[in-house]
């Protein structure tokens, strides 16, 4: 009788483990299903809210990306480096291809070009009809430079500063989204997170914005080296969890010091590190 009894209570003890295992687990995926809810509505809220800046916040993002670029002057805005097969134009250096030409790298301007004239914006005649850059290569590009068309050109770009910064806040609502869809599981919470860590602080839309129009979404395929990206994607995966800013600029430096290892060593892309590295650091610090 008591082995018997001792059996019913063994039994019993099993089935009420077995049932909280079973309540456990319930809880658990609820819990993994509000989660994904919580960040699906994340990524929600960022589409229906996009990011708004005021004229004064939209003037002092572009003098500093501007001043990233090219040191913000007018003649920066049309510029044309060496070992480059594109141009690159305005405040963020947009890309813009040779007529018939591709390559690696995204091409923005002509999107630039596309917004301003949805905004009203009244292109210079010779960008209405054109089918990409009118200059060839870069040694044509750089006998035209004082020239009539791309002294137009120049002007226009300063012209339309705060048009060029809300175009770059517009491709960084896009990046999101573009992100994420390169992403999954864990990596997939660990993009969102990151990213809000950094839009949440005071300098945060200026770093964003900057990185993403200077080194790209990295959601491209085409932009690899040796398998390996060096876009805004790669960046916040590599943050940690010390200050955003502070992470945010150390992990876009080994982002691009990885690049510079890992690209074509006829590109000579190690002249450019020192000054990429300068730019990524003013992300962790005040900028007035």
């Amino acid at each position: 009788m008591k082995k018997l009894s001792a059996l019913l209570i063994w039994a019993l003890i099993t089935v009420l483990t077995a049932l909280n295992s079973l309540q456990a687990a319930a809880v658990w995926q609820t819990w993994q299903v509000q989660q994904a809810s919580i960040t699906n509505q994340h990524v929600d809220d960022y589409y229906r809210q996009p990011i708004r800046l005021s004229d004064q916040q939209a003037a002092r993002i572009g003098r500093l990306i501007w001043q990233n670029e090219s040191g913000g002057k007018i003649e920066g805005l049309t510029a044309w480096n060496e070992g480059e097969e594109f141009a690159s134009l305005g405040i963020g250096h947009f890309i813009w291809y040779p007529t018939g030409k591709t390559g690696p790298f995204v091409e923005t301007f002509p999107e630039l070009l596309n917004f301003m004239r949805l905004q009203g914006t009244r292109l210079p005649g010779f960008l209405v009809r054109a089918n990409g850059c009118p200059w060839p290569d870069r040694q044509t590009f750089m006998r035209a430079f004082s020239g009539p068309l791309m002294t137009e050109l120049r002007r226009f770009l300063a012209q339309t500063i705060n048009h060029q910064v809300r175009f770059a806040a517009i491709r960084l609502e896009k990046a999101l989204p573009q992100m994420l869809s390169h992403s999954s599981g864990n990596d997939r919470t660990l993009i969102i997170k990151n990213f809000y860590r950094v839009a949440g602080e005071p300098d945060g839309f200026y770093a964003l914005m900057d990185y993403v129009n200077f080194k790209g979404e990295g959601a491209s395929p085409a932009e690899r080296y040796r398998g390996h990206g060096w876009g805004l994607l790669q960046v916040l995966r590599g943050m940690g969890d010390g200050a955003p800013l502070q992470e945010f600029s150390q992990s876009a430096i080994r982002v691009l010091t990885r690049r510079v290892t890992n690209s074509p060593p006829e590109r000579n892309e190690k002249r450019w590190l020192a000054g990429w590295t300068k730019r990524c650091q003013t992300y962790s610090r005040s900028q007035n």
